[in-house]
């Protein structure tokens, strides 16, 4: 579990292809790893990875094809700035929200301008995410714990203050930019907790249909 502040701005230094996935170098910058040892979790741009190695400036991490397939990672390239964040500790201060690492999605930027000192980003967000963008909610993005502002449809407004520029790779961001998306975690299990009886009506990864239901017998007893 993490909080969305982010502790240090890292590197890819290399991408080293393992079949269908990858290992991703990364040296981790002002990242105190004094404390970190193999298997302990790090969020890199928004996505829990577990460490496999320590490399002295920094560590590698496996992405595995699922992680390619959810995350910006697929179009990652060596060099490129990551945000980085260890794991909480009980008791480490909660600045942010509460951030599971799990990315919902991928969202781009279509918009980006200057607002006094603070940046303005407009986002776009996969549709079946827009339900859980609110005003005032909390948001994950490449890590980063912020506040949406204002949201149109499946679009989303950041306000980013000086202070979170330049201490996040958020400075660089440009029209067309893909980044992780995580939605509020509290937001995801409520909605899943309000189906009651009916989410485990719902056909998909389990397999699980209303026939396979009628056959076996349980449909008559949920009505």
């Amino acid at each position: 579990m993490f909080t969305g502040i982010i502790e240090a701005v890292g590197r890819i230094q290399k991408i080293t292809p393992k079949g269908n996935d990858i290992a991703l170098t990364v040296e981790s910058g002002k990242l105190d790893l004094a404390d970190v040892k193999l298997g302990d979790s790090i969020a890199t741009n928004g996505v829990c990875l577990t460490v496999v190695a320590l490399t002295g400036n920094g560590y590698v991490a496996d992405l595995s094809t699922e992680t390619l397939k959810r995350t910006a990672f697929a179009t990652s390239q060596a060099g490129q700035k990551v945000n980085l964040e260890k794991a909480m500790l009980p008791t480490t201060r909660f600045g942010g929200h509460m951030v599971s690492g799990h990315v919902d999605g991928i969202a781009t930027v279509v918009s980006r301008s200057q607002t006094g000192r603070a940046i303005e980003f407009w986002l776009e967000a996969p549709a079946q995410l827009a339900k859980y963008l609110a005003e005032k909610g909390s948001v994950t993005i490449d890590g980063i714990s912020l506040t949406i502002n204002d949201v149109d449809g499946n679009r989303f407004k950041l306000t980013i203050v000086p202070h979170t520029a330049l201490e996040t790779t958020i400075e660089d961001f440009k029209v067309g930019h893909q980044v992780n998306l995580e939605v509020d975690v509290i937001a995801r299990y409520l909605e899943r907790l309000m189906m009651g009886d009916r989410a485990a009506l719902q056909a998909g990864k389990s397999g699980l249909t209303m026939e396979k239901l009628a056959e076996s017998g349980f449909l008559g007893s949920l009505r």
